[in-house]
């Protein structure tokens, strides 16, 4: 503990020295009025703080340190005027950045987040006190400020749900906040529709009943097998994240759309918060060396290729897991190619105009170039994507009654099928079907969650897909009749010891036992 405080103790004040900066309103907020405009505008920077000196710069990146420092002309925010009637209805709880929710007459719900960030909130209380809090807050500086109104137009043409965000600066005398005005004044930021109720829905959206949570929708699914997400307009969502190089799409950047179509309801994903757009990290000495694949990967620089898929899959791991696992490699090439013919280059360059004219004149080519680059790439980020979720796969039942068949077709193709039975509220339904290949598919996995579930394995081949049975809560059948040849048993059964009935034949491992949680599943993800 004593060499850790000194190396402290000398690290800090080289921090300092390294940021170009001795004084303590270095990380303050800095939305400062540039210019004369007229009342309803403002010219301001959204972080003139993040401009620092060259020897800074060398060891921690120029980013996007000049789109922060660079005056935009952005409207003044004044509540009254900027939506029908809007009114503050709550604070928000973000960690990273200033937040409120608004709601306007007609009972529409709007986010409007600080456009700077400062994470230090998400640092352990030992580093908070220490030089780690300043650099991790000046890494905001690789975000582009601006990239969040690029997306819209390519969103819409892409053939996916989005939100409409505007800027505004909020004014150093504003009190329209109440007790929170002297969080919000002199900074920028966005206002975004929320996607909460039915008051909600745009004018695209007469179809859509209601809106849900993650959370929410995920537990509605495993909870009953007439709920389902569209997996092919959630991969039309995670490409466009691949082309505006957005890598942090966990599962809280998605609200659902609720489409009912008789007993079935369906899940339509709209993604929010684009935050992490256009990043740019991978200059300066120490981000170079940490965002290798070794450490901190996941933040992707976006440039003209797609250099590391894998990268933008990092932080949607959860998610994609269990929302694309369905889709066959034809079906990415499909959705690829449709989003590689709508987002032609007229489409890119209105979006890209978008930025506010200073950061356009700055970066909006380059920005445009890149993304015409990526748009050519799609399809082999698609197929790539593809193989890295195909390496194995988890298919989940719910808390109704199922049936797993899995058949053994040959030497180098399983098919799954999931089918539930007529219900007094739905009819039969086959929930699932896919055929997996040996040379894309290391392990299938299988759980059956609550209720009585059916699991079939057949087939005689001479090399397959091991697989992995959990039967869950329910009194279970599982059936395996198959036969692979080698010494090695490719199907395991994992459930309890008793209220089950198990059929094996030469192919299965038993891994029953007394213990419940042995066919545990992760439906959070928390």
């Amino acid at each position: 503990m004593h060499l850790r405080i000194k190396r402290l103790a000398f690290i800090l004040p080289l921090s300092f020295l390294l940021s170009g900066c001795a004084d303590n309103d270095f990380f303050q907020e800095d939305a400062r009025l540039e210019k004369q405009a007229p009342p309803d505008s403002a010219w301001v920077t959204a972080g003139r703080h993040y401009n620092t000196g060259w020897l800074h710069r060398f060891f921690w990146g120029d980013h996007n340190r000049a789109l922060w420092s660079e005056p935009v002309k952005v409207p003044v925010f004044n509540m009254q005027q900027v939506q029908d009637s809007l009114y503050l209805s709550e604070k928000g709880g973000g960690f990273q950045t200033t937040s409120f929710e608004f709601r306007d007459a007609q009972g529409r719900e709007y986010a409007f987040r600080s456009i700077d960030k400062n994470p230090v909130e998400v640092l352990s209380d030992f580093w908070k006190p220490t030089f780690v809090t300043n650099i991790v807050r000046d890494q905001t500086s690789a975000a582009n400020p601006y990239g969040a109104l690029v997306v819209p137009k390519l969103a819409e043409a892409a053939g996916v749900n989005h939100t409409n965000p505007r800027i505004y600066y909020v004014a150093t005398n504003d009190t329209s906040l109440g007790n929170y005005s002297k969080l919000a004044q002199g900074k920028l930021f966005i206002l975004e529709e929320k996607f909460k109720s039915p008051a909600d829905r745009s004018p695209q959206m007469a179809h859509v009943s209601d809106f849900g949570s993650s959370d929410d929708a995920l537990e509605l699914r495993f909870k009953t097998n007439t709920h389902h997400f569209d997996q092919k307009a959630f991969a039309r969502a995670r490409l466009l994240d691949l082309l505006i190089g957005d890598w942090d799409r966990h599962k809280g950047q998605w609200d659902w759309a609720i489409v009912k179509k008789g007993p079935e309801t369906y899940f339509e994903p709209i993604p929010k918060d684009r935050d992490q757009v256009f990043l740019k990290m991978d200059d300066g000495l120490i981000p170079f060396i940490a965002t290798s694949r070794f450490m901190a990967r996941k933040l992707e620089t976006f440039s003209s290729d797609f250099s590391d898929v894998k990268a933008y899959m990092i932080n949607a791991k959860f998610i994609d897991e269990r929302l694309l696992n369905e889709l066959t490699a034809a079906d990415w090439q499909e959705i690829a190619n449709q989003m590689q013919a709508a987002l032609t280059d007229n489409v890119i360059e209105s979006a890209v105009k978008d930025l506010p004219p200073p950061i356009y004149k700055f970066i909006g080519k380059d920005i445009a170039t890149n993304l015409k680059s990526r748009r050519n790439l799609l399809p082999e980020a698609a197929r790539k994507m593809y193989e890295i979720l195909a390496e194995e796969v988890t298919i989940v039942g719910s808390d109704m009654q199922e049936t797993f068949v899995v058949k053994r077709l040959d030497n180098i193709r399983v098919e799954v099928t999931v089918t539930r039975p007529a219900t007094t509220i739905a009819p039969a339904l086959h929930l699932y079907h896919r055929i997996f290949y040996t040379s894309e598919t290391n392990q299938l996995i299988l759980h059956g969650l609550a209720e009585d579930d059916t699991f079939i394995v057949e087939g005689n081949v001479q090399q397959s897909i091991p697989v992995k049975i959990y039967g869950g809560l329910g009194e279970d059948e599982i059936t395996d009749n198959s036969s692979v040849q080698g010494f090695k048993k490719l199907t395991e059964v994992y459930d309890t010891e008793r209220g089950n009935k198990l059929y094996f034949g030469t192919e299965a491992k038993d891994h029953t036992t007394r213990d419940v949680r042995v066919h545990a599943y992760d439906r959070e993800g928390n």
